[in-house]
């Protein structure tokens, strides 16, 4: 049992690592804001012309804002995965999460594959169980 909680403690350290690169690389989309921003104000064109660039500009924000709140929450879920990991509760929630992070490669992946095989250990799920 020691070494589960040890292994447990390990994962939420690496959950809180990876969601602080989350939410680094979910900082991107803001040049795609500013560069939408700049479009729709008509700093990059002709200020007159009602072509194109307004509705690319319009079309830059809204994709920027949600890729930006996607990846917000994606790092906030997955700081809450490992303090949840640490806790011992929400097995479904880390479970999830560890699915999840398999796309967010290369970090993401080898962090949700760990915690998969950790979580799936027949001597870990009476630790959630408990509380």
């Amino acid at each position: 049992m020691a070494t589960d909680n040890e292994n447990l403690r390990l994962l939420a350290v690496f959950h809180y690592v990876v969601a602080c690169l989350a939410g680094l690389f979910s900082l991107f989309p803001v040049f795609h804001i500013t560069m939408g921003a700049l479009m729709l104000s008509g700093r990059l064109g002709d200020p007159n012309e009602q072509g194109p660039d307004r509705l690319f500009g319009m079309l830059f924000i809204v994709m920027g804002l949600c890729m930006l709140v996607l990846g917000i929450a994606y790092a906030v879920c997955m700081a809450l995965a490992g303090r949840y990991l640490t806790q011992h509760r929400s097995y479904i929630f880390c479970l999830v999460m560890a699915a999840l992070s398999c796309a967010f490669f290369p970090f993401g992946t080898v962090l949700g594959v760990f915690t998969i095989i950790v979580l799936q250990k027949d001597s870990v799920r009476p630790l959630f169980d408990r509380t």
